[in-house]
């Protein structure tokens, strides 16, 4: 049971790694781990750490709850998917860093 919650989380991660236009190379530095790891966990050959799962959900911009299971109550709707899918890697990190800094300023004056 457990291996195949890795298996389908991987599946998920791999998807949205690639609609965002990600090499495996490009987003295991996003989520600061090693490439062949991310290669592992997309195959579903390895689990990982709560800790690793929240850094890939962070630079996947999904929750934590989507990754494990396909479901979001935020829904992060296909639409924002195919808007992120025309930004290239250069701009996906651009993007990620000016919503980390959006992130941080709001979480600072709630």
């Amino acid at each position: 049971m457990m291996d195949n919650i890795y298996k389908k989380a991987g599946l998920r991660i791999r998807k949205l790694r690639e609609l965002n236009n990600l090499t495996r190379e490009a987003f295991s530095e996003i989520a600061d781990i090693s490439p062949k790891f991310l290669y592992e966990i997309e195959t579903g050959q390895k689990g990982f750490s709560a800790d690793t799962l929240y850094r890939i959900a962070k630079g996947l911009c999904v929750t934590t709850e989507y990754i494990l299971t396909g479901n979001d109550n935020q829904e992060l709707s296909e639409e924002l998917l195919s808007i992120l899918g025309l930004f290239d890697n250069s701009q996906l990190e651009a993007l990620n860093r000016l919503l980390n800094i959006v992130y941080e300023l709001s979480a600072r004056t709630s």
